[in-house]
């Protein structure tokens, strides 16, 4: 342990040790303040009218308030002035529905003392909804927690990662003894969703908030089990709280797993364990200026602490009487607090990438310093300004504005903007055909992003041709701006269009902003033909949001999904500090996040996503002449549906200072669905992640791990040596043959030839030494996965059909035929190969994990040795008999035909593996990123699972010497027992490996566009 403080600078973090002295028991909560005094003035919005005395039962008035606001899945607003309302039941809260407590006082949900139904289990008094994302007509796993439960004839569908806008902000619960499974919000919402001043007075409740998402702040526990209770979010990425409190709960402050927790200004009191990740799991957890008091047992509880997704890591920590900080559930050891007070400047674990070209290792690091005496005269610094008191919101329609989506509302929005500092927008869509300027104090608010919108209509005059960039808001130069709950939309057919210009200081706020795709109006100047393609306008216009000209300040909520412009965030010129909390930015065609000529700005848990079209070129973060950055928590996600490699997520030139904390680049996500086989939850993987996580540009160096929690990068290049605790084997790599588009599903035959699958191009190769390589067949049925049975043919898996299908073919047959194979109900088949996925993904998501007696999550080690021993009913075999693929469940979206998607275990993996019922095989478990030998059984079940090595990517073969060989990111070889030999590097990123040649001594690799091979 190094204590030392030195990473400890500047005036932040002394003002964010700086809180009133507290006494070490739990103290009566203060009273919350409102933050809506008033009701806004909006004609549109729906206002409850309940009694609201805490005696009589409100939960039918609300309900039917939130209902109204629904409008048919578009969403609305709705008003819940002071009182305190008593509810029965879950109130359940359709997508895009936002409820505002409004008045003198913070209005109250009260669950009364015994009230029928909050006993067992986990029982939500608040339920945010989803809708059939995937049309499968009824809902596939009912929300446990719902009451009442009645998944027959009332199923609660919960909310998924299309439910978006959904909030609840300034309403404060209330739990009455007498109601253990009490939780006060079930949110698992994704994005534009939020939870803002809100108290969670949860007595003996269960937690304030069961299932999180998104973003939320200003939220205050006290009592209850736990504050947050949570598994991974309903779109699988980050979950970010801020300017938060948790005081008194029974076990611990959080309890969650994989939920990307992103902690910033928080405060843990009063209560045994600050942070406890559960058994069994990891998470990308991170934390910055967060004050941990009187924690008795740890602050932080950390399982799985040697995988790659467990990556956790904290800077300017404050612990008061907090004896141990990091406590490792695995092996025991933990990490002692410095002294009764004490702060950490530093603390991370998990995979460290050391230098660029080199693999990673796990390592920990904590630097500790004592604390010195509190001051009682500094404030807490918080991460979001409070908004001027609503009775100062200036209304646009008081100066002519009409928010019909036809009239233009320019002129009337700038006068208000002239006129007043806060400028109210209801709902509405305001139509613009000039920039929008903003004073250097404006407030412009609005509540809702997707129905307050500002619209640029298809080829307004002053934003069409080749000429200066032209925003539909810019800010002043300097000041403290404010830009909050509004959509912004730039239309198609205006090249010179940018959505937000920024150039207001580091005091200013963009909070809650989304900037909208368009599909225009007939009222539009541009009149849109039939065959009019919007896809040919994309990339056409400047940034969503754009920050320039030294320009800063602080972004939260942020949603820039519009790919008409070149970046949704794009940083230049500017060395004033910038803090950016759960960005999301996706779906542009070249780069989601760009900085250049940018120093001084920190990022935490920023989101990209690329789509099928609209992203598969895009780079998610491209870093350009930019210094002191620090991206943490950052997630680059490629959706399951992609159908092309990309290279790298994030690329580096001229840059140095840029550190990354947590980082994941994936391409799997979960899915709910029902079909004639019943209902189910399934993890869709993609063959098509970025291939590396990052490359150095300058240098020419790549990260290729995926998964890690620590990488600095200096600018400087490698050195010429870098010790390794396990050195790359000297080997020759020969590259055979290249030009694919992407190659997968490789499998040999008795003579060792090896047979492989170039899926975009429906093509099936061969290759031999001496031989090359061979077409052996062209035809039209989407090959995915192939195998070789004793009598030469091939077993081919195909996507085409509603279930996949299989079929054979004689690859010494030119153009021979294809043979559909049906599938048959498994019986023993003696001395049959079975052939199984070589890697398989496994997490749950979507389906509760959560045993309701226990109070246990099942472990992901649990679920995949479930799944994985569960034989097929049904299977296809080859015409000799020798060779046998079980019928793994396809789940669907979309058509039956091939326009549709089919997901299943064969299908997703880079290929099989094969053995005979009773010998064991070796495969990968990528949910883990773990590599295990298991026995075959019929119907390809796996069983008695032993792990041989510490690292498990997209593959794994056992070797002719006994060795298992994996790839995951290179070539990593172990020995029997699991320790690592050594390392073979392949100038590419390996995908799948095949021990071939007339020997079985040429290990064949697969890249995604070339093929290789070695020597074993």
């Amino acid at each position: 342990m190094n204590h030392t403080s030195n990473h400890y600078r500047g005036a932040a973090f002394a003002l964010a040790l700086a809180i009133q002295g507290m006494s070490a028991a739990a103290a009566v909560p203060p009273p919350s303040v409102s933050a809506y005094q008033t009701m806004p003035d909006d004609a549109r919005a729906v206002v409850v009218r309940g009694r609201g005395d805490g005696v009589a039962d409100d939960s039918d008035a609300i309900q039917r308030a939130i209902d109204s606001a629904a409008n048919k899945g578009l969403g609305g607003i709705v008003f819940l002035p002071s009182g305190r309302y008593r509810i029965t039941r879950s109130l359940l809260v359709p997508i895009a529905v936002r409820i505002y407590g409004v008045g003198k006082t913070r209005p109250v949900l009260v669950l009364g003392p015994n009230t029928p139904g909050f006993q067992k289990g986990v029982a939500n008094m608040l339920i945010f909804t989803g809708t059939d994302t995937y049309n499968i007509g009824g809902v596939a796993m009912p929300v446990p927690g719902a009451v009442p439960f009645d998944p027959v004839n009332k199923p609660v569908r919960d909310a998924n990662s299309s439910t978006f806008y959904s909030a609840l902000s300034n309403v404060d619960f209330e739990v009455g003894e007498g109601n253990p499974a009490a939780s006060g919000v079930r949110m698992h919402t994704a994005q534009h969703s939020n939870l803002s001043h809100i108290d969670f007075r949860m007595g003996s409740g269960l937690a304030g908030v069961y299932q999180v998402g998104n973003i939320a702040y200003n939220l205050r526990f006290y009592g209850g089990r736990y504050g947050i209770l949570a598994e991974k979010t309903s779109p699988a990425w980050q979950f970010t709280l801020l300017d938060s409190h948790f005081d008194g709960q029974r076990d611990a402050a959080i309890r969650e797993h994989e939920a990307a927790l992103t902690l910033g200004n928080t405060e843990i009191r009063n209560t045994p364990v600050g942070i406890e990740i559960d058994r069994g799991y990891g998470d990308w957890l991170w934390g910055q200026d967060v004050r941990f008091e009187n924690v008795s047992k740890a602050a932080l509880v950390i399982s799985n602490e040697n995988n790659v997704y467990t990556q956790v890591g904290f800077e300017r920590v404050s612990a008061r009487k907090v004896p141990v900080f990091a406590r490792f559930r695995d092996s025991g050891k933990t990490l002692a607090g410095s002294g009764s007070d004490y702060r950490v400047s530093e603390f991370n674990h998990g995979l460290k990438v050391a230098q660029a070209g080199q693999p990673g290792a796990f390592d920990t690091r904590y630097t500790t310093a004592a604390l010195p005496a509190q001051r009682k005269d500094l404030p807490v610094l918080r991460v979001l300004r409070a908004l001027p008191a609503s009775a100062e919101w200036a209304n646009v329609r008081g100066f002519g504005a009409k928010g019909d989506g036809v009239s233009d509302d320019t002129a009337a929005i700038q006068k208000a903007i002239d006129s007043r500092r806060t400028v109210y927008l209801p709902l509405g869509i305001y139509v613009v055909n000039d920039t929008i300027r903003l004073k250097a104090d404006t407030v412009l608010v609005g509540l809702h992003p997707g129905l307050t919108q500002l619209r640029l209509p298809n080829g307004s005059p002053l934003y069409q041709g080749t000429g200066a960039p032209r925003a539909v808001i810019e800010s002043a130069r300097g000041g403290d701006a404010v830009v909050t709950g509004i959509g912004i939309n730039t239309g198609e057919v205006n090249d010179r269009a940018v959505g937000l210009l920024w150039r207001a200081g580091e005091k200013s706020l963009v909070d809650d902003i989304r900037f909208q795709w368009s599909a225009g109006a007939d009222t539009d100047p541009y009149k849109k033909g039939p065959r009019f393609d919007t896809s040919a306008w994309w990339d056409r216009q400047h940034p969503n949001l754009w920050v320039t000209d030294g320009g800063g300040g602080t972004f939260t909520g942020v949603w820039a999904p519009a790919g008409h412009g070149q970046a949704g965030f794009y940083v230049n010129n500017t060395r004033t500090p910038g803090r950016v909390y759960e960005l999301s930015a996706e779906h542009h065609v070249r780069n989601e996040i760009v900085l250049d000529g940018v120093e001084n700005w920190e990022f935490h848990a920023p989101q990209t996503e690329e789509e099928v079209h609209d992203g598969a070129d895009s780079v998610a973060l491209d870093i350009r002449n930019s210094r002191n950055i620090l991206l943490a928590n950052f997630h680059a996600y490629r959706v399951t549906r992609s159908i092309k490699p990309a290279p790298t997520a994030v690329r580096i030139t001229n840059s140095s200072g840029i550190r990354f904390r947590n980082v994941a680049v994936n391409a799997e996500s979960g899915f709910p669905t029902c079909d004639e086989n019943g209902c189910t939850t399934y993890l869709r993987a993609s063959k098509y992640p970025y291939g590396n996580a990052i490359t150095d540009v300058t240098n020419g160096l790549e990260v290729r791990e995926r998964m890690f929690a620590v990488y600095d990068h200096s600018g400087a290049p490698a050195p010429a040596a870098v010790p390794a605790a396990v050195p790359a084997t000297p080997a020759k790599v020969d590259k055979l043959h290249e030009g694919f588009y992407s190659i997968a599903g490789g499998a040999v035959d008795a003579g060792g030839r090896l047979y492989f699958i170039d899926r975009h191009f429906k093509r099936i190769f061969s290759y031999a030494a001496g031989e090359g390589l061979k077409t052996v067949s062209d035809a039209p049925f989407d090959p995915v996965n192939l195998a070789v049975d004793r009598s030469g043919k091939l077993m081919v898996l195909s996507s085409s059909g509603k279930d996949a299908s299989v079929y054979t073919i004689d690859p010494s047959l030119p153009g021979a035929p294809a043979t559909l194979i049906p599938s048959t109900p498994a019986a023993p088949r003696p001395g049959a190969n079975v052939a199984l996925p070589v890697n398989v993904w496994n997490n749950g998501e979507f389906k509760d994990q959560l045993n309701l007696d226990t109070y246990e999550f099942t472990t992901l080690d649990e679920m995949f040795a479930r799944e994985v021993a569960r034989p097929k009913a049904r299977e296809y075999v080859s015409a000799d008999g020798s060779l046998v693929l079980p019928a793994f469940r396809v789940t669907r979206h979309g058509s039956n035909d091939h326009l549709g998607y089919r997901w299943s275990d064969t299908l997703d993996a880079h290929g099989f593996v094969t053995a005979p019922v009773g010998q064991r095989a070796v495969f990968t478990n990528a949910s883990r990123n773990l590599t295990y030998s298991a026995l075959v059984g019929e119907g390809g079940a796996l069983t008695d699972l032993v792990r041989v090595a510490d690292r498990g990517g997209e593959s794994a073969a056992l070797g002719p010497d006994g060795k298992v060989y994996v790839t995951n990111g290179q070539v990593f070889i172990y020995d029997a027992q699991g320790t690592q030999l050594g390392r073979i590097d392949v100038p590419a990123r390996p995908l799948q490996l095949v021990f071939g040649g007339p020997d079985r001594r040429t290990l064949f690799i697969l890249t995604h566009h070339a093929l290789y091979s070695t020597r074993i």
